[in-house]
């Protein structure tokens, strides 16, 4: 018996206002706690690199990052859910370093929800190291907060 493998060509493009609509559809569909269409909006006019990862004109995932002195904060990495669990993360997370090493940093960050122990494996496997802890970081259900861990990764 012959296992067929579904081949997906896909690539990288800039995020531009022109895209939100779409990227809120898999942001709402990815996180009980979405990015708002303002906070993308604000982090594109900050001139933020925020890249989509698409297939044709099938949206894959996307992430956006804001480039400090000798560092790269990942403010915001999604794959969409219909094509998680492919390794689309990690292509996503290679091309940050790549571009973050073109920029001249040597160390990338992030934070992650506390709950979000997939995310963390995938950080963790990849080779984020955790380095701290910030509490009540992000909006939970209830007017609660949760707490945010803290990696980083050195390029």
């Amino acid at each position: 018996m012959s296992a067929v493998f579904k081949t997906i060509e896909a690539g990288f493009e800039p995020m531009t206002e022109h895209h939100l609509d779409e990227v809120l559809v898999a942001e709402r569909a990815a996180y009980a706690h979405p990015w708002t269409r303002g906070n993308f909006s604000d982090s594109l006019r900050s001139g933020y690199h925020a890249q989509l990862l698409v297939a044709g004109e099938t949206l894959i995932g996307y992430y956006v990052a804001m480039k400090g002195v000798d560092e790269v904060h990942l403010l915001n990495i999604t794959v969409a859910p219909q094509f998680q669990g492919q390794g689309w993360g990690r292509v996503m997370l290679d091309a940050l370093g790549l571009w973050s090493r073109s920029q001249g940093a040597q160390w990338l960050w992030l934070e992650v929800r506390v709950g979000n122990t997939r995310a963390q494996k995938v950080y963790e496997h990849y080779g984020y190291r955790r380095v701290g802890e910030r509490r009540n970081y992000y909006p939970a259900g209830g007017g609660k907060r949760e707490d945010a861990i803290v990696m980083s990764y050195k390029l």
